[in-house]
């Protein structure tokens, strides 16, 4: 009788089934990247941490204006006290709208803060206009050639086995 050898079973119980994804995905079949990291990954702490901690101030802002509003609004008996506290609250709901509104475009087409604040125009197609237009007055020129010096149509042929005899010659 020959003998039996000893395999592995390759029957499993759900429990005891570890998934384990092929190299180069990442849990349920998604492909990881070998590329590059986004620019944003490569952002030093330091920068994050301030970015972060504005975000925060800024929101702890709002929520105080908020609970202002609330209150505001609460303490308002007659008809004309709640207008006037809900004009007041538009006027402070369209300045935050204009400057979200100026910040969009303004990432949009790559501007710096200060000239951010010098878009003008009352609608979107407006304040786009005016952003390109800016734009155009500090986008970088493109340089003339990129070609660091050297030039394939510069006309000269290359021959490698020329210029090795020629290196030797020199060597002696």
């Amino acid at each position: 009788m020959p003998e039996q050898i000893d395999t592995p079973s390759t029957e499993t119980t759900t429990d005891e089934t570890v998934e384990t994804s092929p190299e180069g995905t990442g849990p349920k079949g998604e492909t990881e990247s070998t590329e590059e990291k986004p620019a944003e990954e490569s952002v030093p702490p330091e920068v994050l941490r301030k970015k972060l901690t504005d975000a925060n101030a800024e929101a702890a802002n709002y929520r105080t204006k908020l609970r202002e509003a609330e209150a505001q609004l609460s303490k308002a008996k007659t008809v004309e006290e709640y207008e006037a506290a809900t004009a007041e609250l538009r006027g402070q709901v369209q300045t935050l709208e204009r400057q979200i509104l100026l910040s969009n475009v303004a990432a949009k087409y790559e501007l710096p803060a200060p000239l951010a604040k010098r878009l003008s125009g009352t609608t979107k197609a407006e304040l786009e206009a005016d952003a390109k237009e800016l734009q155009k007055l500090i986008a970088p020129s493109a340089p003339e050639s990129l070609s660091g010096g050297l030039s394939p149509d510069d006309g000269e042929d290359f021959d490698p086995v020329k210029a090795a005899r020629a290196a030797r010659k020199r060597r002696y």
